[in-house]
């Protein structure tokens, strides 16, 4: 019976791959065995990612700098869409290695997740037709039942809104590349997001105005999501004080910011 069981063992064993055989987990090492870095953009923020919904396309800040970690790491660039919803449940999921496009920092998120150092410093402040900017700089005043606030789901934004209006009515919009043309047609009062897109868009529609984008409501960081991997955030971060010290990330952020 002995004899017999060392013999099944055996033949277990054999049909099992050994741990050296097996994927690496999640991280750096997986990122290079692969020869592919996956990064998880939503497409939908301007101007961190937009993806062309004719092409499909991916441009933007982080889609180069996107590029740009590839590069660095000598591998191939596949860009993954993602919602802001699924955001932190995709990545724990692995189906991609970062996740880029505007993420904020935030206490909820690092419970699951490591950060790279920050790469923009944020903040939520209101944006409305240029004839009401008067009527929403406070929320006081944005916080009434007559108030209709519009919001993308899943995000930052939604959480800011549900924490702190109690009485304005919350609008849920779930194209985040048209949300602003809700604005435009009067569909809602006004939206409460980045300065940083509150700025951009601005340009990109005359009849809307950022509301004090220099003193926002809130004051946060910007910084790209990693799974528990170390030697990643590491590579990430090293990735990141290069661009610095070299004026490449100042001179991307011009383009796409300025």
């Amino acid at each position: 019976m002995r004899r017999i069981l060392l013999l099944l063992a055996a033949l277990l064993a054999g049909a099992i791959p050994p741990a050296a055989a097996q994927s690496p987990p999640p991280g750096l090492d997986a990122i290079l065995a692969r020869g592919v870095l996956r990064v998880g953009l939503t497409g939908d923020y301007r101007p961190f990612s937009y993806r062309d919904p004719a092409t499909g396309a991916v441009s933007g800040l982080d889609a180069d700098m996107a590029q740009s970690l590839a590069d660095g790491m000598g591998v191939k660039l596949d860009i993954v869409p993602t919602t802001w919803s699924s955001l932190t449940p995709d990545l724990q999921a692995g189906k991609f290695d970062i996740a880029m496009g505007g993420v904020t920092i935030t206490l909820n998120r690092l419970k699951t997740a490591y950060f790279s150092a920050p790469v923009l410093r944020a903040g939520k402040t209101p944006i409305a037709r240029c004839a009401d900017t008067d009527k929403y700089q406070t929320l006081a005043q944005i916080d009434r039942p007559e108030v209709t606030v519009i919001v993308n789901p899943g995000g930052t934004n939604e959480s800011f809104d549900r924490a702190n209006l109690h009485q304005a009515r919350i609008l849920v919009f779930p194209d985040n590349t048209t949300i602003f043309d809700q604005l435009v047609q009067g569909h809602a009062d006004l939206m409460i997001t980045d300065g940083v897109e509150a700025r951009l868009q601005q340009k990109l529609h005359p009849d809307l105005c950022a509301i004090h984008p220099d003193t926002p409501f809130t004051v946060s960081e910007l910084g790209y999501m990693l799974p528990r991997d170390m030697p990643l955030k590491l590579f990430v971060d090293a990735w990141l004080h290069g661009l610095d010290i070299s004026g490449a990330h100042a001179r991307l952020v011009a383009k796409w910011l300025e």
